[in-house]
């Protein structure tokens, strides 16, 4: 088994997430008392929605790309951001590593062309939506991603960051999401993403009206196959896809 290294924090709530899905698949395929070997340095989030809320990428991209630095120092094989938004500077994170970044993005599109879907809705923060590293990522898959008019958008962004960061999951909130996605339906979207890492907590992926795909899930899916790195896996973290 390889080590897997997690970037965290961004927000815990979804972190704790990562490692109950990590160390479940590692249990299913390798039975007993078996746990995923996992390095993870949790941030403190405060400081990244700081930077992120003022623009100051570029030193969101150092610290990220110094933590994955670190992780791979002391003996991870493969590096996480368990975030989405914070992909827009995976770049620098990957160059800043010998050890493969395992892409939250690119694993996400696999899932959605694995399953014939090519117009799906992003539910995803703000940054996500709008600052176009998402779109342009999946485009380079042959994937059409749509978003929510603005109103819709604040209030994605607005139930992340107020509701589910803070570890509040409200059903009024889910009948909003609910409402947004059948808009889009009726506009043309083919499937859903939960593009943020906390919408799993408010939303089942199989409990939708249209082909859901859970990011957080599908990122913890690749990583557990990379670290068990055997076609046995393949079938032992199938339910978890």
């Amino acid at each position: 088994m390889k080590t897997i290294g997690l970037i965290g924090g961004m927000s815990f709530e979804s972190s704790a997430v990562y490692y109950d899905l990590l160390n479940n698949m590692a249990r299913d395929r390798f039975g007993g008392l078996a746990s995923a070997e996992i390095l993870l340095h949790s941030v403190n989030f405060a400081d990244i929605v700081a930077l992120q809320q003022s623009g100051r990428w570029d030193e969101a991209a150092r610290r990220l790309a110094a933590i994955a630095a670190n992780l791979e120092r002391a003996g991870a094989e493969c590096i996480l951001i368990c975030t989405n938004t914070m992909h827009k500077v995976a770049g620098q994170v990957k160059a800043a590593i010998s050890a493969p970044l395992i892409d939250i993005i690119d694993e996400t599109a696999k899932s959605l062309k694995a399953r014939g879907c090519k117009r799906p809705l992003l539910l995803a923060t703000r940054y996500t939506m709008e600052d176009g590293f998402y779109h342009a990522q999946m485009t380079s898959h042959g994937i059409e991603v749509m978003t929510a008019e603005k109103a819709g958008r604040d209030r994605i962004h607005s139930i992340i960051f107020d509701e589910l960061c803070k570890g509040k999951v409200i059903d009024d909130s889910r009948t909003e999401m609910l409402a947004i996605i059948d808009a889009a339906r009726s506009t043309g979207a083919d499937s859903i993403i939960l593009g943020c890492t906390e919408i799993c907590l408010l939303l089942n992926p199989g409990h939708l009206p249209l082909p859901g795909f859970d990011s957080t899930r599908i990122h913890c899916q690749a990583a557990s196959m990379f670290a068990f790195n055997d076609e046995a896996a393949l079938d032992s973290i199938r339910k978890y896809a």
